[in-house]
């Protein structure tokens, strides 16, 4: 809220309403007429590559469509078959599941990217496929961004059905498509290899060694023995730690010495620590640590990118919102460009009234399921921040 304030102060102040602004108390709308003229510029050096990809844009539509179904699909029978492997969902909302300020800096940093590839290609192919754009442009609602580009309605009705699949395939595509390119930049760093598939994961990096010591509370055991920040903890009392959940697998009393095994500057060292209470529950006992919430990893490769941590965060967060937004907004649901391209593939083949029946039920279907995803991560691990 503070950071819409700035902004329609300075909207208000510079009299950007004389510049094809639209100033309103919730939002900061910039429309451009001639959008059209600088994608058919961009057109005019890629034309092969943009039709290539308008193809495949069809052909991915119904694969991502697919895999978003599948993932709530089997995620909401893992809630009741296999609890451990069920994964919490959240909504996005700057402020509400977002409470770092760090991270929503990162959203806000990100969103605008990704926005402008998704409308970019949409506006891109439509052009390729003969169809005018009237305007295009971006919009601010408070702490939210949309881009957009507007096709003439009547001639996007007009088209082909398979130049209006290219269109509404061409956004989510080129965002997952992007997400691959960040990907490819993140995946030489450790700290990725949590989130990669086993398969590619195991190709890329060795076993975890262990997890990393984040820093050491004062006056604690850990401390007294001499643990040190960046130490990987590898293994307590003979049990190897090697993901941060098998910390859960050890149970310390205050008082216990316990051994601890390290690697410190690549050499592995035994040190006893003596337990302390937990400040949480006194009966049970602690090192006086924290730890890093990802495991550490050793590159097959010798030669890794270490981005630094903010710059690793901005890739992060670029990467997951791409890739996500891609997916899911295939999903057939009314504001979303899955529903468009099943109206549109089914449309003209039925009787309106049947076609209206067919999309309400598809669209409650899908609501209900991505619905459910959400509120049993609820019931799991109740309201989920980031």
């Amino acid at each position: 809220m503070i950071a819409w304030v700035v902004v329609f102060s300075i909207a208000k102040g510079l009299k950007l309403d004389k510049h094809g602004f639209e100033i309103k108390p919730y939002s900061l709308t910039y429309k451009n007429p001639n959008v059209q003229q600088i994608l058919t510029r961009i057109l005019n050096r890629t034309q092969r590559g943009i039709r290539i990809f308008s193809n495949v844009s069809v052909i991915l539509g119904f694969v991502m469509m697919g895999a978003a179904f599948w993932y709530l699909a089997s995620n909401l029978s893992n809630f009741f078959v296999k609890p451990e492997s069920f994964s919490e969902m959240t909504v996005l909302i700057p402020g509400v599941t977002i409470q770092s300020s760090a991270n929503i800096a990162y959203f806000l940093l990100s969103v605008p990217i990704v926005l402008v590839i998704h409308e970019g290609a949409h506006g891109i192919v439509a052009t390729l496929e003969k169809i005018r754009i009237k305007t295009g442009g971006f919009a601010v609602f408070i702490a939210l961004f949309a881009g957009f580009v507007e096709p003439d309605e009547e001639e996007f009705a007009k088209a082909k059905k398979i130049s209006r699949l290219r269109v509404i395939g061409a956004g989510a595509t080129s965002n997952v498509l992007f997400s691959f390119i960040i990907a490819g930049l993140l995946i030489f760093n450790p700290s990725f290899a949590l989130i990669m598939p086993d398969p590619i994961r195991s190709m890329m990096y060795h076993e975890p060694l262990g997890v990393p010591i984040v820093s050491v509370t004062e006056g604690s055991g850990a401390e007294k023995a001499g643990l040190l920040k960046n130490d990987i903890i590898t293994a307590i009392n003979g049990n190897h730690i090697t993901l941060p959940q098998d910390f859960a697998k050890i149970k310390l009393k205050p008082g216990d010495t316990v051994t601890v095994s390290i690697i410190r500057d690549g050499k592995i060292l035994q040190i006893p620590v003596v337990t302390t209470p937990s400040e949480k529950d006194p009966k049970i006992g602690m090192l006086g640590i924290l730890r890093a919430a990802l495991p550490s990893y050793q590159p097959v490769v010798p030669y890794y990118i270490n981005w630094s941590p903010e710059v690793f965060m901005f890739l992060l967060w670029l990467w997951m919102l791409s890739f996500f937004i891609g997916i899911f907004n295939m999903l057939p649901l009314p504001i979303l460009d899955g529903g468009k391209f099943i109206h549109t593939i089914i449309e003209k083949k039925v009787s309106e009234k049947v076609l209206k029946g067919a999309m309400v039920s598809v669209y409650a279907v899908t609501f209900v399921l991505f619905g459910l995803n959400i509120a049993l991560s609820a019931v799991k691990s109740g309201f989920i921040t980031i």
